[in-house]
């Protein structure tokens, strides 16, 4: 079997242009792939005709030079919607559903001129920091199939981290990118929030979302997101940014740039292997001239109780369109309108995510809403303005990526609170809008382990630079 997809995107490139290669080869040997992998269950959709089809189109309007994703196979996250590709949420509801236009970072993946391989598994409708409460069963990680991926975009690291695919697309609401990428192994980057339209991204948390790239190096990520991004006439959070070019600091030397590590990412909490890496990079740093400060922060104890009340009060509100009338799922033979609503919702709905909509509707009920959603909202900001102080005086806050390293398939399944403890590392930079970024920093018993790098908002070049230093050091 060819062994295409084990090279970089360069030497992919290179030979796309060469003409030794077409991207019909890539996309052959993708399908080889996700076939022999079946198991890792990391895609409910395929879309091998259409890609083919792409592939041949390609090569007949002849190689791109410039342009380094010319022909590069990508997977993407099954809640973003793909004009003609079914989009399930991986739920029930949804199972049917062939969404009629395509998001607008879909738009962004064919212009330029990636072939999307299909949707990989995730947690239903993106809640879950596990993937195990996908429909479709849970995706395996490829470095060990008895253990989870994380989640909520768990097939989309499955595949990148089995190399069934170069490139994958994510969501992140609470830690959907970089928890899944720490868990397999791979980079994964949640962008500044508005840094990527969300029009077409089916919305969990709306002022939490935010699409990102999954890739297998710092390179290939920072290359991917090049094409991402954009202002967005169909998403009115979506930034006006000048262009830039995010690989501009890699290769550059770290001399003189400050780190700090809030002495809460550090506590008892994380594995103690977790932190002895984390020390092995605080070294690396000081070695090459960076100055790494121990600091303390206001308010990241309450990033999983912010999380609990914002992310699931809004996210009563958005899935509240899936009603059985328009489209999705519909219960059979009710009894009247009433009737079909709560049966169609009770039985197209998987536990998690009703648990998610009562509580969210209950803290959004009367009084409630000033109880609790208006005063998380006061205490996100009062966390964005620490976030701010801290960045007034350094280039980057570091800390492990999770608490612990990916744990067994049948372990935690009833334990919500563990569930919530793993995203305690990387929900406060969903609530402060800004850039996170997982590389990894070392393994435990074969399982990787990640480093948390966040820059402060619309610095995702700097976090790129630094982050390839580090990788190559870390080899």
């Amino acid at each position: 079997m060819n062994k295409y997809l084990d090279l970089s995107i360069e030497e992919i490139h290179a030979l796309l242009v060469d003409r030794k290669i077409t991207p019909v080869d890539l996309v052959e040997e993708c399908y080889v792939r996700i076939e022999e992998n079946k198991d890792l269950n990391s895609f409910i959709t395929l879309c091998r005709e259409e890609a083919l089809e792409e592939a041949k189109k390609l090569v007949e309007q002849g190689v791109e030079e410039d342009n380094l994703l010319w022909g590069i196979p990508i997977a993407i996250k099954d809640n973003i919607s793909t004009k003609g590709i079914r989009t399930t949420c991986a739920s029930k509801m949804l199972e049917n559903y062939i969404p009629i236009y395509d998001a607008t970072v879909i738009e962004k993946v064919k212009s330029a001129k990636m072939i999307i391989i299909g949707k990989t598994n995730m947690d239903e409708f993106a809640m879950g920091s596990t993937s195990r409460t996908s429909y479709f069963g849970a995706p395996k990680n490829p470095i060990d199939k008895t253990k989870i991926t994380g989640g909520s975009s768990g097939g989309s690291a499955s595949a990148v981290a089995g190399n069934l695919v170069f490139f994958a697309l994510g969501s992140d609401t609470g830690g959907s990118i970089r928890q899944p990428a720490s868990y397999t192994g791979i980079v994964g980057m949640k962008p500044t929030y508005g840094r990527i339209s969300r029009y077409g991204l089916i919305a969990f948390g709306s002022s939490l979302d935010q699409i990102g790239p999954m890739t297998r190096s710092v390179y290939e990520n920072a290359v991917l997101l090049n094409s991402l991004v954009g202002k967005d006439n169909k998403d009115l959070t979506s930034a006006d940014r000048e262009t830039e070019d995010f690989t501009r600091y890699i290769g550059q030397d770290i001399a003189g740039m400050k780190i700090a590590i809030p002495n809460y990412f550090v506590s008892d909490i994380v594995s103690p292997v977790i932190l002895e890496k984390l020390n092995r990079v605080v070294d690396i740093l000081k070695e090459n001239g960076a100055i790494v400060d121990y600091v303390d922060m206001k308010y990241l104890d309450q990033a999983v109780t912010l999380y609990q009340i914002i992310a699931m009060g809004e996210a009563s509100s958005n899935l509240a369109r899936f009603d059985g009338v328009k489209f999705g799922y519909r219960t059979s033979n009710p009894e009247s309108v009433e009737d079909m609503y709560a049966r169609t919702r009770k039985e197209g709905f998987g536990n998690e995510v009703k648990r998610r909509i009562m509580v969210g509707s209950y803290l959004l009920s009367g009084d409630n809403a000033k109880t609790y959603y208006d005063k998380a909202l006061m205490i996100r900001n009062a966390m964005k303005e620490e976030f701010d102080k801290v960045f007034k005086d350094y280039d980057f806050v570091f800390g492990p990526t999770t608490t612990t390293v990916a744990y067994g398939l049948d372990e935690n399944l009833d334990d919500p609170i563990k569930s919530f403890m793993d995203d305690v590392l990387v929900i406060p930079v969903n609530m402060a809008g800004l850039p996170g970024l997982n590389i990894k920093m070392g393994e435990d018993n074969r399982m990787p382990i990640g480093l948390h790098i966040i820059g402060n908002r619309f610095e995702e070049a700097k976090m790129y630079g630094v982050a390839s230093f580090l990788e190559e050091k870390l080899k």
